[in-house]
């Protein structure tokens, strides 16, 4: 069933996940999209002074993120479509064997001025680990067609 902006709710939450992270495919992601030492050679990182050991590229938590938002919103009516984001933070380093998992919160609903049939939805995921630790937060708008006269 297809989601209109009046089906979402102020305060509803969907979820998603787990999604596991290997090293495999942190390396893998990191040695096309950020090839840097923490991400691409354990070894390396685990001299880092910052991580501390391996860990995935923040880019690679934000499209595992995607992913698992577009399964817990992805029956919205034209998909998963971005209008902008704000507040995009990585809170602590992913790891190999982490099993992240995506909340997502709907913030607002704002009916557009200008075009009857859509509006935007302000959601903020919140992308957890297996001990429930914040990994990433991002607030982020997406445009969700709303309900077409006479339609169910």
């Amino acid at each position: 069933m297809k989601l209109y902006l009046e089906d979402l709710s102020v305060g509803q939450v969907f979820h998603a996940g787990p999604q596991t992270l290997t090293a495999e495919a942190i390396i893998a992601f990191a040695r096309e999209f950020d090839p840097q030492p923490f991400h691409t050679d354990p070894v390396a990182a685990a001299a880092h002074p910052v991580f501390h050991g391996h860990c995935a590229s923040g880019w690679h938590t934000a499209a595992l993120t995607m992913r698992m938002l577009v399964q817990a919103v992805g029956d919205l009516g034209w998909g998963v479509v971005g209008g902008g984001g704000s507040d995009l933070s990585w809170l602590r380093p992913v790891r190999p064997s982490d099993a992240l998992r995506v909340e997502v919160k709907v913030l607002e609903l704002i009916p557009s001025r200008s075009r009857a049939d859509r509006g935007t939805a302000v959601i903020r995921s919140r992308t957890l680990n297996q001990r429930d630790e914040e990994v990433q937060v991002f607030t982020s708008r997406l445009v969700v067609p709303r309900r077409p006269h006479g339609a169910g």
